[in-house]
């Protein structure tokens, strides 16, 4: 973890800020550009919004990592069990292999917990959310509105109360605001322009990776821009493409070993 990393609630002045943050931290990650900034808006907007235990995570200064809580419902048939839910949980994407989001993770439970609620339910990264005790939705007889169930689907049972709680997760119905893309465009205005990148046609997920362009090639090591920084990676085995400088690029990054990371995809921008 970062030495003085703050985690605290968020303040107005701190809006626009946590807002770029975040907007960097989901920029073209599940897709073209982000909409997560547009998202922390509407919550902040929203009748079930808990500012109570969302918090912010602060470092030397600059807000690095962000995480919002909502409330959500279990439905079973007439009965609805209150719960809450989070997301999104955002960290600055020059700084991540740092803990910011296990620290966040680690002090909103704890709030959540002591606030006396049932339970954390989400739909998420289903490779992150175990190692802070999240468990699939199916053990517990939770499904999606529809009535499915799949690994993303998790839950996090905070008191006892939570094991009479079964059915479909709702989510606020402000989420829903999302789709205004409108508003979001208007919004964009106030942020840098950031290059948009699509991979893929229809859904994108990228999991424990990052996009990025090879800038120079030293030898057998390829320099990727990411973001303000320069990772220095190697070619997967199984690549089967060689890039070149100014190549798209799909890469892990391994935090604590330089020289370990690797680019496993080269691809065209289906937007240029």
């Amino acid at each position: 973890m970062l030495k003085d990393l703050i985690i605290r609630a968020e303040e107005p002045a701190d809006y626009k800020n946590t807002e770029l943050m975040a907007m960097r931290s989901f920029w073209n990650k599940y897709g073209p550009a982000a909409d997560e900034h547009f998202l922390i808006r509407i919550i902040r907007e929203s009748e079930d919004y808990i500012p109570e235990i969302s918090r912010i995570a602060e470092w030397n200064g600059r807000i690095v990592g962000a995480v919002y809580y909502t409330k959500a419902w279990v439905v079973d048939g007439e009965t609805y069990h209150e719960v809450i839910t989070f997301g999104p949980l955002a960290v600055e994407p020059t700084l991540e292999g740092h803990d910011i989001g296990g620290a966040l993770m680690r002090e909103t439970i704890k709030l959540a917990k002591e606030a006396g609620y049932a339970g954390i339910v989400l739909m998420g990264e289903p490779y992150y959310y175990p190692r802070f005790g999240f468990e699939r939705g199916a053990k517990y007889g939770l499904t999606d509105p529809e009535g499915n169930v799949f690994d993303a689907l998790m839950c996090l049972p905070l008191n006892d109360d939570f094991s009479n709680i079964k059915g479909k997760i709702i989510e606020s119905q402000d989420f829903e605001k999302l789709e205004d893309k409108e508003r979001l465009a208007e919004i964009n205005k106030e942020f840098p322009k950031y290059r948009v990148v699509k991979v893929q046609e229809g859904f994108m997920q990228i999991f424990e990776q990052h996009l990025g362009v090879v800038e120079s090639i030293e030898s057998d090591t390829y320099m990727v821009r990411y973001w303000e920084l320069l990772i220095p990676t190697k070619l997967s085995a199984d690549l089967g493409v060689t890039p070149e400088v100014g190549s798209d690029v799909q890469f892990t990054w391994n935090h604590k070993e330089e020289g370990k990371s690797m680019i496993t995809k080269v691809f065209k921008n289906l937007l240029e």
